[in-house]
C-alpha cells in the first residue's frame, strides 16, 4: 500500500485503527534501556513513540502517511508528552546517521529491496552503543498464525533481518508469538523479533 492509500485507511477509521498501547515486544526490548534520543521509523499513529516519549525518550517519528502523523501527534497531545513528528518514506528520506540511541522499526512489510534500504538506514542511525528493534509479521504467519499481510514477499523472517543489520551484534532474533483476541477466542500471531546493538 502506497502513502495515499494508507491514508485513506486511517481517514476512514472514526478511532485508531491500531491500539493506542505500545507493542509489547518494544516495550520488552527497551523498558530497562536508559532514555536518550529514538527514532520510531514507519511509527504510523504513534503507539511506540508516545509510550517512548512517556519514558523520557526524546522520540523522532517519522511515517509516510500525513493522516497517522496527525492521529500521532493528538495521542501525543492527549498524553502530555513531547514528540516530533515528520512525514517522510523511510526508503528515501533516510535518517541521519550516528543519531540516534534507539530506533524502533514496528511493523514496517515492504518489499525485500525497500526492505534493505530501509533496514541500512535504520543501522545507520544509530550511534554506537545504541540499539535497535525490528519486529513485524511473520512469515510462518502465513500457515500458523493470524492477522497480517498475506503476501509472503513483504513478510519478515529473523534471518531476513538480520541479514539487513550487518555489523550489528544481535542480542535476540527468533519468531514469538502474540496473543490477540479473534472473534472473542484467543489465537496466537507469528511475528519476527531482532534486537541488536551497534558495539560502543
Amino acid at each position: 500500500m502506497d502513502s495515499t492509500e494508507w491514508d485513506a485507511r486511517y481517514a476512514a477509521a472514526p478511532e485508531l485503527v491500531w491500539t493506542a498501547e505500545p507493542n509489547r515486544f518494544v516495550v520488552e526490548a527497551t523498558a530497562d534501556l536508559p532514555p536518550g534520543d529514538a527514532l520510531d521509523l514507519a511509527a504510523g499513529e504513534g503507539r511506540n513513540a508516545v509510550w517512548l516519549a512517556g519514558r523520557g525518550w526524546r522520540v523522532t517519528a517519522v511515517d509516510f502517511s500525513p493522516v497517522a502523523v496527525d492521529r500521532g501527534r493528538d495521542l501525543a497531545a492527549r498524553r502530555g508528552v513531547p514528540v516530533r513528528w515528520r512525514v517522510g518514506d523511510v526508503t528515501t528520506d533516510l535518517p541521519e546517521p550516528d543519531r540516534y540511541d534507539l530506533v524502533v522499526v514496528a511493523y514496517l512489510h515492504l518489499p525485500p529491496a525497500q526492505r534493505t534500504v530501509a533496514l541500512a538506514g535504520a543501522r545507520a542511525a544509530l550511534r554506537p552503543g545504541g540499539t535497535i528493534v525490528v519486529v513485524g509479521h511473520d512469515r510462518a504467519n502465513l500457515d500458523g498464525g493470524v492477522g497480517g499481510p498475506r503476501d509472503p514477499e513483504i513478510l519478515l523472517t529473523p534471518e531476513a533481518v538480520v541479514d539487513g543489520l550487518d555489523g550489528l551484534r544481535v542480542r535476540r532474533a527468533e519468531t514469538v508469538r502474540r496473543p490477540v483476541i479473534v472473534d472473542g477466542t484467543t489465537r496466537d500471531a507469528l511475528d519476527t523479533l531482532v534486537v541488536a546493538h551497534r558495539p560502543a
